[in-house]
């Protein structure tokens, strides 16, 4: 990683080729059996099935913020050219609504566009005060998991005016529709992977009246050509997608898709057989994801 996100320095995939394409499968360590089984049966799909028809052939993008310090946002932004919308990430721990509020007004000089993500890392009052002291110095498009649960969320939606929106609450849920069922969203994030993969993903999204944006789950370029195939596949899109998380890589296994006018091209990957052998992991970790894969295969069924 080029900064430490979602607590990690190095990512971690397993890939593999079928007669579909390549599929990924990039289930973070701590993740059981039971949950990462979704993510391999999101690379089975990749690899062995064949994909929906797409409705468009590029995809508006948001620029992805680590919690750093605010002065570090220009060089951030940098690796998203004409993004037009930008995800932050607040409620870092170890950080203070200080921090988040000058990172947020940083973002905010140089992308009209702000939304923020706080991976469920505030109580329903502190994410009252956030919501305050974050839009004190202008709008912000919604926050995305200010709270762990769904009661909370619904219970911060009547206190706020900035919408809401729904992350873990919808890929780490037994029943994905359960927060919106509830009224505890304004906004839906899905994330092919966590899903099981884009068809289950397009099969929930029906089934949601609110509006959808695909995010990705630190994919590579192969699993990042699936979030875009995705949001391609859905009949509306109104928000930027969070599908640009690959500029946060020092390296990856294939040439970086090139933003154009801050979207992103639809097109399937195929690995550089260089990048791959040049990438591979130690003979002890690929040991580890084989073993894993054989855990998790008879959940996907």
């Amino acid at each position: 990683m080029r900064v430490r996100f979602r607590g990690i320095d190095v990512r971690e995939v397993a890939l593999f080729q079928g007669p579909a394409g390549w599929g990924e499968f990039g289930a973070f360590p701590e993740y059981g059996p039971a949950e990462a089984a979704h993510w391999l049966a999101a690379g089975i799909e990749a690899a062995y099935e064949p994909s929906p028809p797409a409705v468009r052939d590029a995809i508006p993008i948001n620029a992805t913020v680590p919690a750093v310090e605010a002065e570090r946002v220009p060089d951030v932004l940098a690796r998203f050219p004409g993004a037009r919308t930008a995800k932050v990430k607040v409620a870092e721990r170890g950080q203070t609504l200080a921090d988040d509020v000058a990172r947020v007004n940083a973002v905010r000089a140089l992308v009209p566009t702000v939304r923020v993500d706080a991976n469920g890392g505030w109580t329903v009052p502190e994410a009252v005060a956030a919501a305050t002291a974050l839009t004190a110095d202008g709008p912000l498009e919604y926050l995305e998991q200010p709270c762990a649960t769904v009661p909370e969320l619904a219970e911060l939606r009547a206190k706020i005016d900035v919408r809401v929106a729904a992350d873990e609450s919808i890929r780490k849920a037994d029943d994905p529709l359960y927060v919106v069922r509830s009224r505890a969203a304004d906004v839906a994030v899905v994330k092919v992977a966590p899903l099981g993969g884009v068809t289950p993903l397009l099969h929930i999204a029906s089934q949601i009246d609110v509006p959808i944006v695909v995010s990705s789950a630190l994919d590579s370029a192969v699993g990042m050509s699936r979030g875009l195939l995705a949001a391609a596949c859905l009949p509306e899109l109104r928000h930027a997608c969070g599908l640009g998380t690959g500029g946060l890589f020092v390296e990856d296994v294939a040439d970086p898709l090139v933003l154009v006018d801050g979207a992103l091209p639809v097109r399937p990957v195929v690995p550089d057989p260089a990048r791959l052998a040049a990438l591979a992991a130690p003979a002890d970790r690929r040991r580890w994801w084989i073993e894993r894969i054989a855990a998790c295969l008879p959940l996907t069924r």
